[in-house]
């Protein structure tokens, strides 16, 4: 994709601390793919399994680790982490909205919410009593901040976000359209005829520099508060109980469901659509599958993984019926072992 912006690549090289092989001059428009990208864009190798594509790409420049730089036939920028550098470089292409600092006629911002000069508030803004902003806030349209809501600095909050009461929140936090931060935890107790509610009395704290994806909710805690560590990635569409506790620098991919007071450790991901039943702790640096459920507490780093493998319908169905007759399968082993014992 061609940018409004273009650097050459020695200013690339100079920014992102590379070693640059070949033209300092050349000049570079936008990013792209290996296998689309053109004359004047930049790419990157990342895969040993596309290394066909590095060695036809017609790139003006590709981010490929020394060890590839021979297999490319255009000028390289040598990385020993390509794809952490390509990553960096998309800041240089990226095309923020800016917005000036202001306060929107339509906005409602309480009296007793002190504002940065530095801030944006949007139209519809709604900050309720005792908000508190760090400077350079950015709140989008239509976006809902309860009594008693913490920012800290250079927070982007997109349109249409609410943040219930008591919420606490670091500093550049990214959270999208559609999310819900501190909604009530799924609580009731069962009298013997209905559901009794169980009202949540905690809140949500959040750390620094942490993004969370679009239409995705954090429940608040029932008597302890719901934490989001330092670094934390949260994809689209993702439920979190009350009490959880997710540790630093995790990254939780879209779609996944983590039932109340799970703690997941540091470092951890967990894959798309995967889940956890409720009260299970799992470790640091642990990797789940996607559409993986955790049923039990993980206390050992690794990649885990539940649910079967892709295959043809027909197939499927005759393993399922197997599986349900694994039990009957066990038993009339065990008992001709026990007969084989006796003779």
């Amino acid at each position: 994709m061609t940018h409004s912006k273009s650097y050459t690549l020695g200013e690339i090289a100079s920014i992102l601390k590379l070693k640059l092989l070949g033209d300092e001059q050349c000049v570079v428009n936008g990013l792209s793919p290996l296998k689309s990208a053109v004359s004047g864009q930049l790419s990157f190798f990342n895969n040993p399994a596309y290394i066909n594509q590095l060695r036809e790409c017609n790139a003006s420049a590709v981010i490929v680790d020394e060890k590839y730089a021979d297999a490319c036939k255009n000028n390289v920028l040598i990385s020993s982490a390509p794809y952490v550098s390509f990553a960096e470089v998309t800041v240089l292409f990226d095309k923020p909205t800016v917005r000036k600092p202001s306060v929107h006629p339509s906005a409602h911002v309480h009296e007793s919410v002190a504002l940065p000069e530095s801030v944006y508030i949007g139209p519809n803004v709604v900050l309720d009593a005792s908000v508190e902003l760090g400077k350079n806030c950015v709140i989008g349209s239509g976006t809902f901040l309860g009594e008693g809501v913490k920012l800290g600095n250079d927070c982007l909050i997109h349109s249409n976000v609410s943040i219930y009461h008591d919420v606490s929140i670091g500093n550049n936090a990214i959270i999208h359209s559609g999310s819900v931060v501190g909604a009530d935890g799924f609580g009731f107790a069962f009298d013997g005829e209905k559901s009794v509610k169980i009202h949540q009395l905690g809140s949500v704290l959040i750390g620094n520099d942490v993004e969370i994806g679009s239409c995705s909710t954090i429940d608040r805690g029932t008597l302890e508060n719901t934490i989001i560590g330092n670094g934390v990635k949260i994809d689209n569409q993702v439920q979190i109980g009350h009490n959880c506790a997710i540790g630093d620098h995790s990254i939780i991919c879209g779609c996944t469901g983590i039932s109340g007071s799970v703690t997941i450790g540091r470092y951890c991901v967990m894959g798309g659509a995967s889940g956890t039943v409720g009260h299970i702790t799992i470790t640091d640096k642990v990797q789940v599958s996607a559409m993986s459920l955790v049923s039990e507490s993980i206390t050992e780093a690794g990649t885990y993984s539940s649910g079967t493998w892709t295959m043809k319908t027909s197939q499927w169905k005759r393993n399922n019926i197997r599986f349900q007759q694994l039990d009957s399968i066990a038993k009339r082993v065990k008992q001709l072992e026990k007969m084989n014992n006796k003779s």
